[in-house]
């Protein structure tokens, strides 16, 4: 959703307040797509600071459906967001990005809400998502989920250190 910052801009120390809902259904990252479980009202405050800035303060909680990385299963995992940036629309946005302003969300005078919570997002994602903190993971051999119980396959790794000595107890079994 779009939002005119103009409004905001001609009030000096105006204060601008809306909440907007986040509409999109799914959320893409590395290859997947995870759908939202829930997703709030995200709230929009913007701030006349005068001088053509403003602060832009964005709050809002969603919830997405990721995989666990050890066996799979669905999750919920909650993702709350906060953040505020200032903004200086004295200069061009070629001016911004080389200042290295990360404001990719503001066209002109308008806000794309729905860059800008994907953005937050993007900064909130988990690195590692387990269904509980145990989790014991899949079976390498035939896939079976080791948390409803064991599959019955022997798991058992032998030590590569110990290659060597392997060796020679099979040299001398062939004797």
């Amino acid at each position: 959703m779009t939002v005119s910052l103009s409004e905001a801009m001609q009030v000096a120390g105006g204060v601008f307040t809306k909440e907007i809902p986040y509409e999109p259904e799914e959320f893409c990252y590395a290859g997947g797509r995870y759908p939202f479980m829930d997703k709030k009202p995200v709230h929009l405050t913007v701030t006349n600071l005068g001088g053509r800035k403003v602060k832009i303060e964005l709050e809002g909680e969603v919830s997405l459906c990721l995989p666990c990385d050890r066996c799979l299963r669905e999750v919920a995992v909650s993702i709350p967001f906060q953040t505020e940036r200032e903004v200086d629309f004295s200069k061009s946005n070629e001016e911004r990005a080389a200042e290295l302003d990360e404001t990719g969300f503001i066209d002109g005078y308008d806000l794309d809400v729905d860059a800008f919570v994907c953005e937050e997002i993007l900064l909130g994602f988990p690195m590692k998502v387990l269904c509980q903190e145990d989790c014991k993971g899949i079976c390498k051999i035939c896939g079976a989920n080791l948390n409803e119980g064991e599959c019955g396959c022997d798991r058992t790794e032998p030590d590569p250190r110990m290659s060597v000595i392997r060796d020679i107890f099979n040299n001398f079994k062939e004797v």
